[in-house]
């Protein structure tokens, strides 16, 4: 866990996030009492999903025509 100031935080909050590691956190403290904490996102389990990527995929082999 690293600790910084809110005026720390305040300059550097892009380099902060760069060096974050996935799951790891930032404490923001202001008069040495934490105020916030900035976490780094969990890298998602898998892709998501891309409408019309399965076009092509499934055959119709016989209409329904119940009437």
């Amino acid at each position: 866990m690293t600790t910084v100031t809110l005026e720390e935080a305040q300059a550097n909050l892009p380099e902060l996030i760069d060096h974050l590691a996935s799951g790891e956190f930032l404490v923001i403290t202001r008069n040495h009492q934490p105020i916030a904490r900035l976490q780094a996102e969990e890298p998602p389990l898998r892709k998501p999903r891309k409408a019309g990527s399965a076009k092509g995929l499934l055959t119709i082999l016989l209409e329904d025509n119940n009437e």
